[in-house]
This record gives structure tokens, C-alpha cells and sequence, in this order.
């Protein structure tokens, strides 16, 4: 009896956290410092191996091993999750939102908590949500109302919704990889794109973007998932401590990811290569207006209980409160 205690107690629970992006990014902070809080917490009884930059597995093969068990934890862009979970989709409904706040605030709601256990059934856990920040346009003429889109060529995620969030506006959208955006920008084969300050300064996007819009129209955002069976197999008391773990780092990566975007939005006016274009609230509703039909589209698919969910986080707590009294 006691041979076996101790050969389980030197065999530690082994999580392989992989992802694809670089270690100093807000998704690659939170994998190092959830590995150094579980080492902190746990010791020898679980151990984090944490692989950046897909040096275990890319962005096209990291869910299949996910499923397979080769890997624990992922923590993919939640565009991703269309084909496990169509009301996963509501994300990425543009102006949906009105900022980061409202984001946070259904996010811990009991809709946003229920989306995380929506992809149970494929075997897959979501456990946190981690920010990268919320999108603004950018495009190579100005874009203050809806028609100015008109005819211009975006990048977007491989996402219906957003391709169809760039139909709606009579645009183009283009499917393509992250990676090769900076270049399709700079030699014409698309106009414009969607995304975070801090991802449009990393990759230096807004040396050749001269517009770019404070649009705050949409989240790119990662979902902590981990496979279902190997978490629901772990002893109650250290999946409990994991998940401990989890709250605290997600606040941390949260307000990292938060001040990173203000950085970097700073560092893009300090260039002076880009003229950033503020929008009025009553502008802001007719762009709001212009894409509303993409919601009426995917509605049946997400589920219009959540989209009103969401919609109704768009409202400050004081202002919740009041309405509940």
C-alpha cells in the first residue's frame, strides 16, 4: 500500500498548455503565470508545461489534440469555436457591446458563465475568458459612417459572422490568416482590417493604415478551455485549486491586456502615421444600425435570450440596479 502512495505521490498531474502566440503577448503572460502559481500552490502534485509561439501544434491542428488528449489546455480566440458551440457566434456580433466593462459584466453573468459549459457535449470545457481588448477599423481612406466601407477589402477571422458583419456594410471580406495581414495591407490585396491597438501596433499595421477608427465595435477575446474527461477525472480537491488559480491569473491577464491596449494606442498617435478618428455616440449608433441585420441572421443559431443578455450588460450597474428596485 505504501509502495503505491509514493510512487503516485512522485507521479504529478502533467497539463500540456499550448498556444500560438508570443510569450510577451496578454495570452502568453497568462499561461506563464498560471504554470508559476500552480507550481507555487501545488508543488509536485501538478505540473504546467506551457508551449508559446505553436511550438507543439499550430493553429489548425491544436483542438484535434485537445480531443485526443495530447494536449490539456488550449486557450483559442473565441472566433474559433463556431463549428462546437453556434451560440459561442454572439461574440463576435459587431456593436454588440459598448465597451470592455459591459464585455466583463456578461461575462460573469449566468449567460456568459453557461457559454463556457456550452461544448460539453464535444467533450471540451471552457474554464475563463481572457481578453486581448476590443476591435477598432482601420482602412486606407476614413471611416466615419457605414457608406464609407463601401467597396474596400477587409481581413477578417475565418468567422461567418464576421464575413457577414463586412456584407452587410457592402464591403469585402477576405479570410486570412493573422500573419500575413501586415503585407496583404501594404500591397493592396485587402484595404483594411479589424482588430486590437495592441495587436495593430505589435504588427506594426498602422504603418500602413493612415485611418484608423476608435470603433470599439466588436471583442477579440480567448476562451481557457481544457479536455472535459481529463478534467472531470482530476481529484476534487486540486481541479478546486485550479480553478482558484484560474480566477486569479484571468484578473491579472485582464487588466494587463486592458493597460497594453491603452499603451499601444498611445504609441500609434506618438507615430503620427495615422490619423485616429473619434466617433460621436449618434455616429456610433448608425454604424450600430447599419450591421444590426447580422444579429437578426445569426439569431436563431446563438439564441435570442442570450443576445438580449448581452445587450442589456451594455447598462452601468448603478443603472441595473436602479432598474431592478
Amino acid at each position: 500500500m505504501g509502495g503505491v502512495a509514493t510512487a503516485q505521490a512522485q507521479d504529478p498531474i502533467v497539463i500540456k498548455f499550448s498556444h500560438v502566440v508570443a510569450e510577451n503577448t496578454p495570452k502568453g503572460q497568462g499561461a506563464k503565470m498560471f504554470a508559476e502559481e500552480v507550481k507555487e500552490k501545488l508543488g509536485d502534485r501538478v505540473k504546467v508545461e506551457v508551449y508559446p509561439n505553436s511550438s507543439l501544434y499550430g493553429d489548425g491542428k491544436e483542438m484535434e489534440a485537445l480531443l485526443l488528449g495530447d494536449v490539456q489546455m488550449l486557450a483559442p480566440s473565441l472566433a474559433k469555436f463556431e463549428q462546437y458551440s453556434p451560440s459561442l457566434q454572439l461574440y463576435d456580433l459587431p456593436f454588440l457591446f459598448d465597451d470592455i466593462d459591459a464585455v466583463d459584466r456578461f461575462q460573469h453573468s449566468d449567460a456568459g458563465q453557461g457559454l463556457l459549459d456550452s461544448m460539453q457535449d464535444r467533450n471540451i470545457q471552457g474554464l475563463a475568458y481572457w481578453h486581448n481588448g476590443m476591435k477598432q477599423l482601420s482602412a486606407n481612406k476614413p471611416l466615419r459612417e457605414p457608406k464609407d466601407a463601401r467597396g474596400l477589402k477587409f481581413r477578417v477571422q475565418a468567422s461567418d459572422v464576421l464575413d457577414e458583419q463586412f456584407k452587410e456594410l457592402r464591403a469585402v471580406p477576405r479570410k486570412m490568416s493573422f500573419g500575413e495581414v501586415y503585407q496583404a495591407l501594404q500591397t493592396g490585396v485587402v484595404n483594411g482590417q479589424e482588430n486590437t491597438w495592441s495587436n495593430i501596433y505589435s504588427q506594426k499595421m498602422h504603418e500602413v493604415q493612415p485611418y484608423i477608427t476608435e470603433s470599439n465595435h466588436g471583442i477579440i477575446d480567448y476562451m481557457v478551455i481544457t479536455n472535459a474527461d481529463f478534467w472531470n477525472g482530476l481529484p476534487d480537491d486540486i481541479r478546486s485549486q485550479l480553478e482558484d488559480i484560474l480566477v486569479d491569473v484571468t484578473q491579472k491577464v485582464n487588466k494587463q491586456a486592458y493597460d497594453l491596449n491603452q499603451q499601444a494606442k498611445q504609441s500609434i498617435i506618438d507615430a503620427g502615421t495615422s490619423e485616429i478618428i473619434q466617433l460621436t455616440p449618434e455616429e456610433r449608433e448608425e454604424w450600430r444600425e447599419a450591421v444590426r441585420p447580422v444579429w437578426e441572421k445569426f439569431q436563431d443559431d446563438i439564441g435570442e435570450d442570450l443576445i438580449e443578455a448581452a445587450q442589456g450588460a451594455n447598462q452601468s450597474e448603478a443603472t441595473q440596479s436602479e432598474t431592478t428596485q
